[in-house]
């Protein structure tokens, strides 16, 4: 038996079908001026204003993205002509708006291969499997890195690299502010120059060669049964919301129902995000609650929400419901939740956790107690949606003349209770920063933020060593995201 569409893919299309008969005049009577005017990208960046105009987030921040704008298409045209590149022009129609001090919108971009986009949002991209942190070394520019996990099957893991390692420099240059990205984003293969820190100076130890290859990282990197003190926790590293193993994640929570667990500790510490669809879905395998209840909801632009209220099924698409079935596949296949109904989760999360990350602390605490062991998370509430070159911005009859893509923020997304707007992140219940000098094995019962969660669990208590905790102020650990680049901040919707 087939299985039927959920809502929001029927309100998907007939969204799009709305704003394809709005925008077919626009885009007519901008073929139709003949004016003279050297643009080439003109075709590219009138698909950009328009995708800009009617779905980003900050539209009414942004005067260049009025409507009236296209009311007078030869000035249209020159306006879109007076950009170099339609990188230039996405960049003027994003938001300079300033929250608590930070950009309101430092998440938005444009590609010019959005091929390599999607493969990058179902967590396929170049990696030689060397996950990392940054730090700045003393008051210098000069930086320091260390390795945070190993992805399995990776050169980094066939040549014995270990959490916990620090390095200093590539192909024996020295790390900085100013060159750590074409160093290490820049190359598929590089030489990494690890050292130990004796008396608070880095020490050459070892060079290693290590090579990117295309991988596809399975975002459960960890899951298994503690018994710790007389109790059965179930620990669960999770370090991406990639839609494509939404069956795997399932699996998870059926192994931890079929081995009694009734206390989870969730690790996000490094997970940037993703599908706002499968963190609705890990929320409700967390919680068993159904499409009865709202676990989140999206807040549009005006022209959107003005458009979305008026349609019968607007709920599918202004609310991110609890379920009791996820998809599994692209194709509708759909299986049951396997839930816990827990009623206190225990999350492990850092500055490294972001988006939808922030989406399942924010979204269940409206529901059940959830105990935040870490630091304050990145800030990032927001979604957005991949927008491609065509009637609908859809992905099905995109032009075939380039591959320029947008991922703007769409919508921002609160609690049942209202909360958003977490630019500075979430405050973490237990404050226990990462020592980059004791980070601990993953899973083990002795690394610090996965004992203090079962030291919680078992004894209600807070470890001595937490409180009594000292950082070494020699080194500074970097929170800027830019600074810390394999983790991608991102949560997109999938409807």
């Amino acid at each position: 038996m087939k299985k039927k569409a959920p809502k929001f893919i029927i309100l998907f299309f007939s969204l799009f079908f709305i704003l394809s008969c709005s925008n077919d005049d626009d885009r007519s009577e901008a073929g139709n001026d003949s004016s003279v005017i050297n643009n080439p990208d003109e075709q590219i960046d009138d698909f950009v204003w328009k995708a800009m105009n009617f779905w980003y987030l900050y539209k009414s921040d942004v005067p260049d993205l009025n409507d009236t704008k296209i009311d007078n298409i030869p000035e249209y045209r020159q306006f879109l002509s007076s950009f170099d590149s339609p990188i230039n022009l996405f960049d003027a129609l994003v938001t300079k708006e300033i929250l608590l001090g930070r950009p309101e919108d430092d998440f938005s971009f444009i590609v010019d291969d959005y091929i390599a986009l999607e493969q990058q949002l179902g967590g396929t991209s170049k990696s030689n499997g060397m996950q990392f942190l940054l730090g700045r070394i003393g008051n210098s520019n000069d930086l320091f890195g260390y390795v945070i996990y190993i992805m399995p099957g990776t050169d980094a893991q066939s040549k014995g690299i270990q959490r916990g390692e620090l390095f200093t420099t590539i192909n024996n240059t020295q790390l900085t502010i100013s060159n750590y990205e074409d160093l290490l984003f820049g190359s598929d293969s590089y030489e990494v120059g690890f050292s130990t820190i004796v008396n608070n100076t880095f020490q050459f130890s070892k060079s290693v060669v290590l090579n990117k290859q295309v991988y596809t990282e399975n975002p459960i990197f960890m899951a298994k049964t503690i018994n710790y003190k007389g109790s059965k926790v179930g620990y669960f590293m999770y370090n991406g919301f990639t839609f494509g193993f939404n069956k795997e994640l399932n699996d998870v929570f059926l192994k931890f129902k079929s081995e009694g667990i009734e206390n989870v500790v969730l690790d996000l510490r490094y997970n940037g995000g993703g599908s706002v669809y499968t963190a609705a879905a890990l929320a409700s395998m967390i919680t068993g609650k159904t499409e009865e209840e709202i676990f989140a909801k999206n807040l549009f632009n005006d022209d959107i929400e003005s458009i979305v209220s008026n349609q019968s099924n607007a709920d599918a698409f202004l609310n991110e419901r609890f379920m009791s079935n996820v998809l599994i596949d692209t194709s509708n296949t759909q299986e049951p939740i396997h839930s816990l109904g827990l009623n206190k989760l225990y999350v492990l999360a850092t500055r490294s956790s972001a988006s939808a990350s922030e989406l399942i602390i924010n979204g269940l605490s409206a529901h059940i107690d959830v105990i935040h062991i870490g630091t304050k998370t990145r800030g990032k509430y927001q979604a957005s949606r991949t927008l491609y070159d065509s009637e609908t911005f859809s992905r099905e009859g995109a032009n075939p003349n380039h591959t320029f893509a947008l991922q703007p923020l769409v919508s921002k997304i609160s609690n049942i209770n209202g909360k958003t707007d977490y630019i500075l992140g979430l405050d973490p219940t237990i404050e226990l920063a990462e020592d980059f000098q004791n980070l601990g094995i993953l899973g083990d019962t002795n690394e610090p933020l996965l004992n203090t969660a079962l030291e919680l669990i078992t004894t209600n208590s807070v470890p001595a060593a937490v409180s009594n905790k000292a950082q070494n102020t020699s080194f500074e650990i970097l929170g800027d995201s830019k600074m810390n680049q394999p983790l991608y901040q991102r949560m997109y919707l999938d409807k």
